[in-house]
């Protein structure tokens, strides 16, 4: 009886062991499949509430039309009193502020807000139960890659396969046991079953990740970008093919693969995109010479670039597109995103045009349009190292470029259904804020949006940065219907205190260092022309946002959105205008604007 016992021992720890085999490599497999249903789950959900926004919005428009035809006869809108059918408002302005204006600050490097911390913490929770789970041991796990997601996921893996390595190095795994000393009696691992290159190959992938996760942190990034690029490719590359040749051993290999192919899709897909946008440059016989970009130095630190429109190549306000140099890039394929300053204007407006009045308007905006921010592409280019500074060298000799453009990209909100609309740009911010409020200009003209009146607030150290949108504002002023409200506030900085937390941070994107006293002077002549329109209001010192914000809220009963691109004290400065009580509850319950805060983020690093 003793020997069938002794006899039956090993037998039944071989069993369990096969048993414990089988179920691991099931949820290896299992798991990450699992958690791809996740993150598709989640992307579903939002887009199916993005899209009940979208249909919520336009019925809300279709119903309202009748309240914004009393507005615009010149009726006052009716007092602020509490009513059961504005609780949908209350409860949307409440979850506004408290996911994208209650923010979690970091140092003076990152600004999260509390949508993006959940973000985050959802998809950390996620991976570390998956992983855990009903296992001891550690697999490997795919990423997400989208923008905030991409870096922060980044930085999960990183540690998870710090986890992995260094869980393998140490830990008795029994699969790796010989299985004639019943596991018990051997502590060792057994890597015959593996070739050689198994552990450098993984090792090497791990080493390359880790001082991509430290060359990508905010401020090594920000400061050297153009080797931040380089070091992402290579890091990249290594990684993944490490960790190919490194998971293939495993059977796992097609989580990592097809990341190569995407890869080479998305490359193909923007080499067509170049070659159908600037096919003169390419097609025998083009005129190259068409594809010449001028450059003008509107400061020492900032290039206004100029350049025909392709044939092909449409946008909206706001975008950006990528530009690629022969000549000032070092690269052949280095391309850079820069935001589209200028707004595309329909070519021929005379022919639809039935009555004469509305000729002769449409021959007034078809003289405008000849000018550079209606019928060419501008991009407004901050100077700072790297490209930019050759690119600047080559302004102050006064050489064109030949410029080679890849685009549209990136979504910008829609504001044709907001009655009022807000722009708030810090420095070279106004790259985005220019062609937005162009852009409004224009929908409105074409009677393609709602909006009844647009306000402009430009923080900026030197009264001379004006003369970089002067004319494109004072077209845009005399094309405005009577109709609409416009103001431009524009805000000549100095020495007097900051209304925020960092007086570094709100001037980290002007121009000038000794220019503080500048605006004192004699005014330039572009100052001087905008000041005759009564709309453009030129101070100086430092804009209340808090107050400026807060008082255009109180006055507005519909829909109001704020559009930002400044630094992080701007950002900051305008979600605290817009937080509690502004949007509160209470507010919103007795007839309050809902009000939508879109933040821009200012530069691409």
């Amino acid at each position: 009886m003793a020997a069938t016992m002794t006899a039956t021992a090993p037998l039944a720890k071989a069993t369990k062991a096969a048993t414990d085999k089988t179920l691991r490599v099931f949820r290896a497999k299992r798991y990450p499949e699992e958690m791809w249903w996740f993150v598709a789950c989640f992307i579903a959900t939002v887009a199916l509430f993005q899209f009940g926004s979208w249909v919520a919005l336009k019925l809300g428009r279709k119903f309202g039309s009748k309240s914004n035809g009393d507005a615009e006869s010149g009726a006052q809108p009716a007092p602020r009193r509490f009513s059961i059918r504005h609780i949908p408002r209350a409860i949307i302005n409440t979850y506004r502020i408290i996911a994208f204006r209650w923010t979690l600050h970091i140092g003076s490097w990152y600004t999260l807000n509390l949508a993006e911390v959940f973000v985050t913490c959802a998809y950390i929770i996620g991976l570390f139960i998956w992983e855990f789970i009903n296992s001891s041991h550690y697999t490997y796990s795919d990423e997400a890659q989208l923008n905030y997601v991409h870096r922060m996921s980044a930085r999960v893996v990183f540690v998870l396969l710090w986890v992995h390595g260094g869980n393998r190095g140490t830990s008795m795994d029994t699969e790796f046991m010989q299985e004639d000393c019943l596991r018990l009696q051997s502590r060792r691992l057994n890597w015959s079953k593996y070739p050689f290159y198994f552990i450098p190959v993984g090792l090497t992938a791990m080493v390359a990740f880790s001082i991509l996760c430290f060359i990508s942190l905010q401020p090594v990034r920000a400061r050297a970008y153009e080797f931040f690029f380089i070091v992402h490719f290579l890091s990249v590359l290594i990684l993944l093919l490490g960790g190919y040749f490194h998971a293939r051993e495993e059977k796992m290999g097609y989580y990592i693969w097809p990341s190569f192919l995407i890869w080479a899709l998305d490359r193909f897909i923007r080499v067509m995109r170049v070659i159908v946008f600037n096919y003169r440059y390419f097609w025998f016989g083009g005129k190259r010479d068409s594809l010449d970009a001028t450059v003008e130095l509107l400061s020492p630190h900032f290039v206004r670039l100029r350049l025909a429109r392709p044939p092909h190549f449409h946008w909206s306000p706001g975008q950006t597109a990528y530009i690629v140099m022969p000549g000032v890039s070092r690269l052949p394929t280095e391309a850079h995103p820069f935001t589209i300053a200028s707004v595309e204007t329909p070519a021929a407006e005379l022919a639809d045009a039935s009555t004469d009045l509305e000729k002769e308007k449409a021959k007034t905006k078809s003289e405008f349009s000849c000018e550079p921010y209606w019928r060419e592409l501008v991009f407004l280019v901050n100077v700072r190292g790297g490209f930019t500074k050759r690119l600047a060298e080559r302004a102050q000799k006064g050489e064109k470029v030949k410029v080679l453009v890849d685009g549209p990209y990136g979504l910008t909100p829609n504001l044709k259904d907001d009655d009022e609309v807000v722009l708030v740009a810090g420095g070279s911010g106004v790259t985005y804020t220019l062609s937005t409020f162009l852009g409004v200009v224009n929908d409105v003209r074409a009677g393609k949006s709602a909006c009844r009146k647009l306000v402009w607030i430009w923080a900026i150290r030197d009264s001379s940065h004006i003369d970089w949108v002067s004319k494109a504002l004072q077209q845009a002023l005399e094309l405005a219907p009577p109709f609409l409200d416009i103001s431009v506030r524009i805000y000549v900085t100095s020495g007097e205190p900051l209304p925020v937390t960092n007086q570094r941070a709100f001037d980290d994107d002007s121009i000038h260092e000794g220019g503080s006293d500048a605006h004192s002077g004699e005014k330039s002549s572009a100052v001087i022309s905008l000041l005759d329109f009564s709309a453009v209001q030129v101070s100086s010192g430092r804009p209340d946002l808090h107050a400026l914000l807060r008082d255009e809220v109180a006055a507005v009963s519909g829909r109001l959105s704020v559009s930002v691109c400044g630094s992080q004290a701007i950002s900051r400065a305008c979600r605290s205008a817009l937080n509690f009580p502004v949007g509160s509850p209470a507010a919103s319950l007795k007839g309050g604007p809902n009000v939508i805060l879109h933040v821009e983020s200012f530069g691409y690093a």
